[in-house]
C-alpha cells in the first residue's frame, strides 16, 4: 500500500472511531441540536486531543501526516484499545513508537535500606505514575495504612482523588491536588507511550469532574520540594516540608522525607505520631 493509500486508510479509520463515541460518555456538554454525524464532530476530537479542528480535518483527509505525540493522544481521545492502537501507529508509518512493556518497579535496595533508617521522618518511595512503591511506619501513620490497598491502587494521584481520607488530611486539599494534577502532566510528558499512565488518567477523567478539568489546563511542575499542612486526627495540624531525592541508579525512583522545622509545634506534633505510631500502627512497610 502506498504512502498516499495508508494515509487515506487512517483517515477513514479516525472517522470511524469518533463516529463510535457519544459526547455524553467523553464527558462533552450535549447542546441538544440535531447531529449530522453519528458519535462526535471533528471539532470535539480535536477539543480532546488539544489540536486545531483544521489539524484533526487534514488527518481525516488523509492529507498530512500525524506526529507521535499527536497520535497518542488521539489513542486517549478516541479510546482505542491496544490493537486498534497498533493498527493506527502501522497506518501512520509510526510502528517503531508502539510503547514497550515495563516490568512492575520494585524499589531499589539502597533506598529500602535509607527509608528503613528513617525512623523518625515520614518517608516513601515513589515510582512511575507516583505509584507508591515503599513506605516507613512513620508515613503510614501520618497518611494511611498503605499495605491495606491493592497494590495496581497504590498510586499517590489515585489516592488524592479517589481516597476519603486523603481528602480529609490536606487542609487545603484543592491546592494539593492541583500540585498532584501538575505534577502528573510532567511525568505524562516524559512517559507518552506509557500505556499505564494512559489507563491512570483516562480512569480518573472519568471519575472525577475536577481531576478532568485540571488536566485539560495542562499546568506542569516538577515534584521536588514544598511545604504541605496535614490535619492529622491524632497529633493535629501538621506544616510539614517535604522534598524528593532521585535514586541515581534509577530517575524512575524517588524518595519523598516529610521534615518540620526543628522545636515547631509541627516537630514536637510529629515526634509524638512517631511515640503513638509505635504502639499503634503496623509497623512493616511494603519494598
Amino acid at each position: 500500500m502506498s504512502r498516499d493509500a495508508h494515509l487515506s486508510e487512517l483517515g477513514e479509520f479516525l472517522k470511524a472511531r469518533r463516529a463510535e463515541l457519544s459526547p455524553r460518555a467523553m464527558g462533552l456538554p450535549e447542546s441538544g441540536a440535531l447531529r449530522r454525524v453519528p458519535g462526535l464532530r471533528r471539532e470535539e476530537v480535536a477539543q480532546l486531543t488539544a489540536i486545531s479542528t483544521v489539524y484533526y480535518t487534514r488527518l481525516e483527509q488523509g492529507r498530512i501526516e500525524a506526529s507521535i505525540p499527536v497520535l497518542i493522544a488521539l489513542t486517549r481521545a478516541l479510546r482505542l484499545d491496544e490493537d486498534q492502537r497498533d493498527y493506527m501507529l502501522e497506518l501512520a508509518g509510526k510502528e517503531n513508537a508502539r510503547p514497550r512493556r515495563r516490568a512492575a518497579q520494585k524499589v531499589r535496595p539502597p533506598l529500602r535500606r535509607l527509608l528503613d533508617s528513617l525512623t523518625d521522618t515520614p518517608a516513601l518511595v515513589l515510582g512511575r505514575r507516583m505509584d507508591i512503591l515503599a513506605w516507613n511506619p512513620l508515613a503510614a501513620a501520618l497518611m494511611m495504612d498503605f499495605s491495606r490497598i491493592p497494590e495496581e491502587q497504590r498510586n499517590a494521584v489515585r489516592l488524592v482523588f479517589a481516597d476519603p481520607t486523603f481528602r480529609e488530611l490536606y487542609v487545603d486539599w484543592e491546592s494539593a491536588a492541583r500540585t498532584t494534577v501538575a505534577f502528573l502532566r510532567m511525568e505524562a510528558a516524559d512517559n507518552p507511550d506509557d500505556p499505564r499512565m494512559t489507563a491512570l488518567v483516562e480512569d480518573l477523567s472519568e471519575q472525577d469532574p475536577q481531576f478532568r478539568e485540571w488536566w485539560a489546563a495542562h499546568h506542569v511542575a516538577h515534584h521536588a520540594m514544598g511545604t504541605k499542612t496535614f490535619r492529622h486526627p491524632v497529633a493535629g495540624d501538621l506544616t510539614l516540608d517535604w522534598e524528593t531525592l532521585a535514586c541515581p541508579t534509577d530517575p524512575d525512583q524517588q524518595l519523598v522525607i516529610l521534615t518540620a522545622m526543628p522545636g515547631s509545634p509541627s516537630h514536637e506534633g510529629l515526634r509524638f505520631l512517631a511515640s503513638w505510631a509505635a504502639t499503634h500502627q503496623p509497623t512493616d512497610a511494603v519494598g
